[in-house]
């Protein structure tokens, strides 16, 4: 007779997570801290013993050092990708990063979390956005609050977030010919605030192509900011809600998404909600459903007629695209599918740019080392445009290139402005 495996703990899951990794360093060259600061401490093998040393309570989650090392991880999983052994690294350092935020002192806790409340409510954004440009951007202070570590803050505001002023999406947009397809689209919180005219290309693009296009006027936040920094609890009930919010839409073909971070937690409801008896069900067929725009275009084969656009252009993996979502090709097919563009090459096109959420402002020494080195890639590509296909990374690359001659564009603003016919929403 055979033997029942036993069910593991929590406890008992994390720990075995912790000894997949073999401590073989692959995964150090594809860590961007590491690659910056060249300690063992900030390389996801570094990581991973002091995650083992805090969990047989040798290490207390409120130590500063153990704070920091922690807390400068970008979240970019690119050692998930190098790693031969699957090692879940993402999965253990977001519970963490949750033991961490237990341990933080009230006003540090409240700040972050009212950062993240501020960041996916669209008209608190506004309002946040309005304050740093009339005090000349994010100050020092308050980045100190957020960072807890005024050594890795350095003596610079961080700059003000764009706001655009495309008008809000209609509800439904028909499909420009035959309908090939019957799809939802995300319009998320940073994206909605900052790169409205994004919402309003993607549509445009799945219009051309023959999709129908329904805007759930009621859908809030994802959750993938408050999952990515260790605020589960926040973060599920935003995934419930969004879930919520689309049922009424069942019988869509996909629902697409814009926004690589959105994308890979969202991919993730159903496998994060598979506990949950009365969501269990609905969130895996919802994370079914969820496609990158480009992936999307990929597969479904793009139809609209494009003119040429005279481009020398190059592109910028997402980490939550590239490593999360293991998107690479689709963006490129999709892009070099336009008649005249030249894609050329990016060296180290994966690492990531240091935006990473809300790393920028808890992290910003570190963030804007990242940038220097992803700016210092792309100015010497000679090309004129970036192409990436998440607003973080947008915000801050085109924070970097301030002075450079450079545009910064997403895919879907590419393929819009490359299409024969316009298409007016």
């Amino acid at each position: 007779m055979e033997s029942e495996t036993p069910e593991l703990t929590a406890g008992q899951e994390y720990e075995r997570a912790l000894m997949t990794c073999v401590h073989c360093g692959l995964c150090l060259n594809a860590c961007p801290t590491y690659l910056e600061t060249g300690s063992e401490a900030d390389s996801p093998r570094g990581r991973i013993v002091l995650m083992g040393a805090m969990y047989r309570g040798e290490i207390d989650p409120g130590a500063a050092d153990f704070r920091k090392h922690i807390d400068r991880c970008l979240g970019c999983r690119a050692c998930e990708v190098a790693c031969p052994s699957a090692v879940p690294y993402g999965d253990l350092v977001d519970v963490a990063r949750h033991v961490i935020n237990e341990s933080r002192g009230t006003v540090q806790r409240n700040v972050r979390v009212a950062l993240l409340d501020s960041l996916t409510n669209p008209a608190k954004m506004r309002i946040s956005a309005a304050a740093s440009r009339l005090t000349g951007g994010v100050p020092r202070q308050a980045l100190r609050l957020l960072a807890g570590d005024p050594d890795g803050v350095g003596d610079k505001p961080m700059p003000a977030p764009r706001v655009s002023d495309a008008p809000p999406l209609p509800a439904i947009i028909p499909a420009i010919g035959q309908r090939r397809a019957r799809v939802g689209m995300l319009t998320g919180c940073v994206m909605r605030v900052m790169y409205g005219d994004v919402n309003q290309d993607t549509a445009a693009v799945l219009a051309a192509n023959g999709c129908e296009v329904l805007v759930n006027q009621k859908q809030g936040c994802c959750g993938a900011l408050h999952l990515h920094n260790g605020f589960d609890e926040r973060g599920e009930a935003l995934a419930r809600q969004l879930i919520d919010a689309f049922t009424p839409f069942d019988g869509l073909d996909a629902i697409i998404i814009n926004s690589a971070g959105c994308g890979s937690s969202m991919k993730a409801y159903g496998s994060m909600l598979a506990g949950d008896p009365k969501y269990a069900a609905r969130a895996a067929a919802f994370s079914a459903k969820i496609k990158d725009i480009t992936e999307f275009l990929d597969e479904l084969g793009m139809t609209a007629p494009m003119k040429p656009i005279d481009m020398l252009a190059t592109y910028h993996d997402a980490c939550h695209l590239a490593q999360a979502q293991r998107i690479t090709s689709a963006p490129r097919r999709v892009l070099e599918a336009v008649p005249g563009l030249s894609l050329v090459p990016l060296d180290e096109s994966e690492v990531c740019c240091g935006s990473a959420g809300i790393y920028n402002l808890t992290e910003p020494a570190l963030a804007r080392g990242l940038q220097a080195r992803k700016v210092a890639n792309i100015v010497a590509t000679g090309a004129t445009t970036v192409i990436t296909g998440n607003p973080g990374c947008m915000a801050w690359i085109e924070a970097g290139l301030k002075d450079a001659n450079i545009r910064v564009a997403h895919p879907v603003t590419i393929l819009r402005e490359a299409l024969v016919a316009p298409v007016n929403l």
